[in-house]
């Protein structure tokens, strides 16, 4: 009954998750359209700003939720240290702990540097788009970071449940 309920969470999630990377799809498309508009009233090097600010959204976004999750399994795996988990690997967990940890912070300050630029590039854009334009810039900045979010939720969300369900079948003789 486990393994049943197990296989159908799991069908929920994979539709779930072919379901936010259509949305995906469809915010990269909406996202060429909006390219090409600022491609045509911004100056060129105003439309380099957008552009890099657009592929560093992606990046930072995309590496401060890779970060968090492995700070988060680590501390899950230091959670479990008991008498019999011998030195070298409490060390080896404290070490990781204090990279990840490090590297959140590098990559948070990278995020509030992304925030600035953001705030840049929507004042560029504000000389040049229209109001509706302009919110619907900053609502493709939104749904896009969303969307990022969801799928590594999702994507982790699988994860879990593919080790659960592996490891219950491993059980059962």
């Amino acid at each position: 009954e486990l393994i049943s309920r197990l296989r159908s969470r799991l069908q929920v999630l994979w539709e779930d998750r072919e379901l936010v990377l259509s949305e995906a799809r469809e915010c990269a498309e909406h996202g060429k359209e909006l390219e090409a508009t600022v491609r045509e009233v911004c100056k060129p090097n105003e439309f380099e700003r957008y552009m890099m600010f657009i592929g560093d959204l992606e990046k930072v976004v995309s590496l401060l939720l890779c970060l968090s999750s492995r700070l988060a399994r680590v501390q899950n795996a230091m959670r479990k240290i008991d008498g019999n988990t011998d030195a070298e690997e409490k060390q080896s967990l404290n070490e990781r702990h204090k990279l990840l940890s490090r590297q959140r912070e590098d990559a948070k300050d990278l995020k509030e540097n992304l925030d600035r630029r953001e705030r840049v590039v929507s004042g560029i854009l504000a000389k040049y788009l229209t109001d509706q334009q302009l919110q619907d810039y900053r609502r493709f900045v939104q749904v896009k970071t969303s969307l990022l979010i969801e799928q590594k939720d999702l994507e982790e969300q699988i994860k879990f449940f593919e080790e659960q369900l592996e490891n219950l079948e491993k059980s059962i003789p």
